[in-house]
């Protein structure tokens, strides 16, 4: 086994104790604690002298993978999840890594949440922390080891653990810190203090957490300091929840000594920010510190120590914790993702106008085969600038956004359309106002643009100061105005390139990578084809994709295809669970000749399909939102059927598949989307 060599470690970094872990926890010395390996896949196996678990190819072969399942959990306090685990391979190069990836399941989801994943060999164990978001529902932890190629390719856990607390925290009593690591210099370093174990370096009486001489700690010493400003750091786990609340710890300071101890924040970009810096040294004990901490997105704490020379004395670290509950000196406002994004179902949520007059007029149509509706559902409100009513040379219209914290990143998205003007250039802008207007900065505008169609735009900005989102559309002449809409505001905070957002949440598919979970018996030119852009045949189908108005989509070519001819695509089987689901997608069913549209759920080992939902013949120009509500307790398939029509105008097209947990109505209130929504909705029991 390519894992002996690491095993001294690993006995050194388990805990005693192990009858004593909380649940969902094991060190696998003599079991594997409740947790069990799934029948249809590869075994996890128990090694015989205890210490961890393991998958490798002694005895399975290459994209085979090992799956191991947790008795039921349940987080109602937030809770720091911490896996101890080695991805070994005698190859030096991989096109095919091994893999492996840890899952969430909760019990009323037909599919698992990936919490993370990993596919970097080392040679020795590694240790992750991930945020798990207290919750009152209960759920199971998945691990999954996928085989990649080599030889010799092995996969092991050594411990799994889940604690009540943010992983930020620490007391550095445990062998593993925590998860925080030191970010090497060949001078100098932080180190482990304390313990039974006394160096000429440990030169602190006792620690913070227990005040005896046997409790631990973390420092750093000058005494090899070579270079003016040279800095150790300590760095956290990053963080995988948002949060935001007051990060306390406690430090010491020799006396007198010339250092610079700061604590920052570090970005998965890599982009730092200071947070906190010491000013008066202190008492000569252990000192508090309270410092404002948020994360929307993922970051690092960095615990920084410069020294000027040798006789910068040393700097003591104890006792990091975290609460959801502000320092006493917070007075910022929170941003709201909500508050600052807006479909315009109900009004203009916190946007508003310039005083001068109204350039952006909230307006509804009704599906047709001439006019597009809305982006949010094709049924609902929009707004609209430039219209007949508003349209004069040089005329500008404004619709500004609610006012956003300075000194954070965010990720504006929106859907825009642009019909009848001659040059698009510049006839949507959008613009950062700061607070008192007097500052502005173009972030983004039209270039060119498909005419008429629904077109997604997104842009990452920060700003030091408090801003202002500023849509502006230009009338240039009297010759010149045209129609622009715009449609599904959305402000969050973090890139908009950051990894979890480029990639789709369980059980929603765009089609921009792939088919995700469907599949078809045969693939030929007459099955479901994924395209982008319009389809072949004129006067049919989709001119763009609902996700962004340039992505893929699934639709049938009707040109290859007889009239009544059905094609059918097949969600794989999904897992049957209580309570209601709520499947929502758009389709586009435009053309004189088109046919069918059917959903139907076809449960594990019949052979008898039901009917969810049906629409038949030409529905509108645009895409249309359909929202079934079902439940059923035993696997199942979801199969969306397309039916020929009469002539060649009958392409018919999906896009946006999402499965959700719960009542359609629900969704719809968590998302504000509440027109429309009785119109396209059926409700079926199973």
């Amino acid at each position: 086994m390519l894992l002996r060599g690491v095993l001294l470690g690993v006995q050194a970094l388990q805990l005693a104790g192990a009858l004593d872990l909380p649940a969902g926890s094991c060190t696998f010395e003599e079991s594997t604690c409740g947790f069990e390996s799934v029948f249809e896949f590869l075994p996890w196996i128990l090694n015989e002298e205890g210490h961890y678990i393991y998958v490798d190819t002694s005895f399975a072969k290459e994209g085979e993978k090992a799956v191991l399942l947790s008795p039921d959990l349940q987080a109602e306090e937030w809770s720091c999840l911490r896996l101890v685990y080695q991805i070994s391979t005698s190859s030096g190069s991989q096109s095919d890594p091994s893999r492996l990836n840890l899952y969430m399941r909760f019990e009323d989801e037909n599919f698992d949440r990936l919490l993370w994943s990993a596919k970097e060999p080392s040679d020795s164990w590694l240790i992750v922390s991930l945020d798990l978001q207290n919750s009152s529902k209960k759920f199971k932890i998945l691990i999954e080891g996928v085989l990649g190629h080599g030889n010799t390719t092995s996969i092991a856990v050594f411990e799994i653990k889940m604690t009540t607390g943010y992983c930020i925290e620490c007391d550095f009593e445990a062998n593993h810190l925590c998860g925080f690591v030191n970010h090497w210099n060949p001078n100098v370093n932080w180190f482990v203090g304390g313990g039974n174990v006394r160096s000429s370096h440990s030169i602190l009486p006792q620690d913070h957490t227990f005040k005896t001489e046997l409790g631990h700690y973390m420092y750093v010493d000058s005494m090899y300091v070579k270079h003016f400003q040279e800095v150790a750091q300590l760095i956290s786990p990053m963080t995988t929840a948002p949060m935001s609340g007051c990060l306390s710890f406690y430090y010491q300071l020799q006396q007198g000594n010339d250092n610079i101890f700061s604590v920052y924040t570090r970005d998965a970009a890599g982009l730092y920010e200071e947070i906190w810096k010491v000013g008066d040294p202190g008492a000569a004990g252990w000192n508090l510190a309270e410092v404002e901490f948020s994360a929307p997105y993922p970051m690092q704490v960095i615990f920084e120590v410069a020294f000027n020379g040798p006789k910068g004395g040393y700097v003591a670290l104890d006792d990091i914790s975290f609460s959801p509950v502000h320092c006493q000196n917070q007075t910022e406002h929170p941003f709201s993702a909500l508050e600052a994004s807006c479909n315009f179902e109900e009004d203009l949520c916190n946007f508003y106008q310039d005083k001068e007059g109204s350039g952006w007029t909230r307006v509804k149509v009704k599906p047709n085969m001439f006019q597009a509706g809305d982006h949010t559902s094709g049924l609902g409100y929009f707004l609209l600038a430039n219209t007949k009513f508003t349209s004069q040379p040089g005329y500008i219209g404004r619709l500004y956004g609610p006012s956003l914290p300075g000194n954070l990143q965010y990720c504006l998205r929106f859907y825009y359309a642009i019909q009848g003007f001659f040059k698009m250039s510049d006839t949507l802008a959008v613009y950062i106002f700061e607070e008192n207007h007097v500052v502005q900065d173009k972030i983004w505008s039209v270039l060119e643009s498909p005419r008429g169609i629904w077109m997604q735009a997104e842009i990452t900005f920060k700003k030091p100061m408090r801003t202002k989102v500023v849509f502006m559309s230009l009338c240039k002449s009297l010759w010149d105005c045209g129609l622009v809409a715009l449609d599904d505001i959305t402000i969050e905070l973090g890139s908009c390139l950051s990894p979890e957002k480029l990639l789709p949440p369980p059980g929603e598919c765009t089609f921009e990578q792939d088919e995700c979970i469907f599949t078809q018996e045969r693939r030929n030119r007459s099955s479901w084809q994924r395209r982008r852009g319009e389809t072949p045949t004129s006067y049919t189908g989709p001119k763009g994709d609902h996700t962004t108005g340039v992505g893929y989509y699934m639709y049938i070519e009707a040109s290859h295809l007889v009239y009544g001819q059905k094609v059918r695509l097949s969600s794989r089987p999904l897992r049957g669970v209580t309570g209601k689901q709520c499947l929502t997608f758009f389709y586009h069913m435009y053309g004189a000749g088109t046919g069918l549209l059917n959903v139907y759920l076809k449960k594990e080992g019949g052979s008898e399909e039901s009917l969810l939902w049906r629409r038949r013949g030409e529905q509108s120009i645009s895409w249309l939102r359909a929202l079934i509500e079902y439940g059923c307790e035993r696997q199942h398939q979801i199969i969306f059927e397309a039916i020929r029509g009469m002539s060649l105008r009958s392409d018919t097209a999906i896009d946006d598949v999402k499965f959700q947990a719960g009542s359609c109505a629900e969704m719809e209130d968590q998302s504000q989307q509440s027109s429309g929504y009785s119109e396209d909705l059926n409700e079926i029991e199973y």
